[in-house]
């Protein structure tokens, strides 16, 4: 079933840290081995809340979990990533007296991952920023990367996640540096960069795109092709619509993902001055500027 770790620690998807810590050290009290012990089901809700809490207090995880929904998320990260770096000690070292063995013996205890018992070291991980396309990042796909790697040249292709977001980082598995004597290669980090698009412009789920229309027209109402990502739509601008004011095409704008709704488009009205006009037209303005127009 999937996992919703806010919901897990019991807290609002808002929540700071501060609150964070306070919701996991009252739950861990309740839940810890060494209150229950022998209680195999105390022991999974311990571990539900361990995984939880060590997603969410890591600002990077949280913002993946985030946008890319649990399933996503899991894709992303093993069990080991998820608890890479997680400092409990604070937290077990003086919760109501146990956990005196610290952070590593409840470790063992959970996780088969002890002081004794600690993973074959693991290879470098490396980064790198790639820039894709505005449309790529909304509609999601596959690109080719190509990167260095130990002096050689690789080429890999990467599934992009519908809706991905600037700066998200997307992990490769096995694809960092090479592993230490009975470890395991490092991961490879892409951090996403998205350029700009000639059409359309991005705010969070939504889509803008400028549509001109000549000031005649804005002043007696008229009907516009609207450009979309799959074909343009006709909607009407109604009589005396201002530069600047907004259409909206709902569910036109970022595609639904991860649990996450479609974003809407908005057609953004401009004015549609001519850089030149003939004597008729002229004639015809000079006209209006008389009354006031």
């Amino acid at each position: 079933m999937a996992k919703d770790y806010y919901q897990t620690l019991g807290v609002a998807k808002n929540v700071d840290q501060a609150a964070l810590k306070k919701a996991y050290r009252k739950l861990a009290q309740t839940w810890h081995p060494d209150r229950n012990p022998g209680d195999k089901q105390a022991e999974e809700r311990f571990k539900e809340i361990t995984e939880a809490y060590a997603v969410l207090s890591d600002p990077e995880k949280r913002r993946q979990y985030d946008q890319f929904g649990e399933a996503g998320f899991h894709q992303r990260f093993s069990q080991e990533d998820i608890f890479r770096n997680v400092d409990l000690g604070d937290l077990f070292g003086g919760v109501g007296g146990f956990g005196a063995g610290g952070a590593d013996d409840l470790f063992s205890q959970l996780f088969g991952r002890g002081r004794s018992q600690r993973p074959p070291a693991k290879g470098q991980d490396y980064s790198m920023e790639v820039g894709i396309p505005l449309r790529l990042a909304i509609e999601g796909g596959e690109r080719r990367v190509e990167y260095r790697n130990e002096g050689r040249v690789e080429q890999i292709k990467v599934r992009i996640p519908t809706g991905i977001e600037e700066g998200a980082k997307l992990r490769v598995g096995g694809k960092g540096g090479p592993p230490p004597a009975g470890g395991k290669p490092g991961d490879l980090y892409l951090q996403i960069r998205i350029d700009p698009d000639p059409q359309f412009q991005r705010e969070g789920s939504d889509l803008l795109v400028d549509v001109p229309v000549p000031f005649s027209q804005l002043c007696l109402g008229t009907s516009v092709e609207v450009p979309t990502l799959q074909e343009n739509k006709r909607v009407k601008v109604p009589a005396g619509m201002k530069p600047g004011e907004k259409i909206r095409l709902r569910g036109y704008g970022v595609p639904a993902s991860a649990g996450r709704p479609a974003g809407d488009l908005y057609a953004v009205i401009r004015v549609q001055i001519p850089s030149q006009i003939d004597e008729t037209q002229r004639a015809l303005l000079e006209k209006l500027a008389d009354t006031g127009l």
